[in-house]
């Protein structure tokens, strides 16, 4: 907030003053008060002796007066620093830019001890809200520190059921992969590939958290289907984490275990193209000889040919309703499930006899 070229700090009855107005009236108009009934003319006017003058508000003025900094924080373990999740920025950014709120971003790399310092630190420098989210859905406890201020989880649920969240709709995508199969006349030979592998509660590369997807996936899909009279065939587990190599690997065991599989539900997407993989190198034929759908929706569903049907994460939708919550302020908690679209493909057919 200084004058161009003397260092000098520019105040806002100087704007007024050089755009004819009063002082609050410029006010109002640099904050896009709406409710004051001034003219685009006069707002215009404003804003332009402000750029002349090289004025930028005094934010932290702005908070003493308000109790608001007009910023947000974006906590998380790995969103922002990977490409798996980082959409949800994407969506949280939209939904605050439309307020006029600044996002910042944090990643703690799933440090327990970062974690905390970040937030006490956020905490302190009275931020508006805090957005927590997770790469994957998975439960969490926030630090005590970071109840002092508005939070909502982002793709996690924590234990305590006062703090909002919003997480995909998990058990309903996996009845829809069921019922896309069922549709498609599968009504036996169905195996699913994904499970975790005995004593293992998660992948090694994210400190081991166990996922709540892979439970209400599995949910979704049992129900469904022994509502129209059949089950699963079995499950096939992986050996270290969900990626195209073990997917490929669960895949090849489960054929050389003589099992003649007419369907797959695949956990995710990576999982599918390991599978995939596994089907063509024992020259079997995608869908022609087995169906395969998968969940994520992301780009490697696009990697295999034909495309891999699969239940999409809505990412950038649960991050713009994270920030609906977090700016509604809500009287009462509020625990959001956003669904998961098809992402259409080629990989599901009928059955051959």
């Amino acid at each position: 907030m200084t004058d161009r070229g003397s260092g000098r700090r520019v105040t806002l009855t100087e704007v007024a003053e050089r755009a004819g107005v009063s002082r609050s009236a410029a006010s109002f108009a640099l904050n896009g008060r709406l409710d004051q009934r001034l003219s685009v003319e006069t707002m215009a006017r404003v804003r332009k002796a402000a750029d002349d003058l090289g004025y930028r508000a005094n934010l932290t003025a702005k908070t003493l007066r308000t109790g608001r900094s007009g910023t947000v924080a974006l906590v998380s373990d790995f969103v922002s620093s990977t490409s798996f999740a980082n959409s949800m920025v994407r969506g949280a950014l939209e939904r605050l830019r439309e307020e006029g709120l600044l996002l910042f971003t944090v990643d703690t790399q799933g440090e327990t001890e970062m974690e905390r310092r970040f937030l006490e630190d956020l905490v302190a420098r009275d931020i508006d809200g805090i957005l927590y989210g997770s790469m994957f859905t998975r439960r969490v406890s926030p630090p005590a520190s970071a109840r002092q201020t508005p939070m909502v989880l982002m793709n996690c649920e924590a234990d305590d059921p006062a703090i909002s969240s919003v997480v995909p709709d998990e058990h309903d995508a996996g009845a829809t992969a069921a019922r896309l199969l069922l549709d498609a006349g599968h009504d036996r030979d169905i195996w699913f590939i994904g499970a975790l592998a005995p004593g293992r509660t998660g992948g090694a590369a994210w400190h081991d958290w166990g996922p709540v997807a892979l439970p209400r996936r599995l949910d979704g899909i049992r129900e469904t289907l022994a509502a129209a009279g059949t089950n699963l065939a079995g499950e096939v587990w992986v050996d270290e984490d969900w990626t195209v190599h073990d997917g490929r690997d669960a895949a090849e065991r489960l054929l050389a275990g003589g099992a003649t599989p007419k369907a797959i539900i695949c956990v995710n997407d990576a999982v599918g193209v390991g599978v995939f993989q596994a089907l063509r190198r024992a020259g079997l034929r995608v869908p022609e000889d087995v169906s395969l759908v998968s969940f994520d929706g992301g780009v490697l569903a696009e990697a295999t040919d034909p495309q891999l049907v699969s239940l999409g994460l809505p990412q950038a939708e649960i991050g713009r309703r994270a920030a609906d919550l977090l700016l509604a302020r809500p009287t009462e908690p509020r625990h959001e499930l956003v669904p998961m679209p098809i992402t259409p493909g080629g990989s599901i057919a009928a059955p051959h006899a």
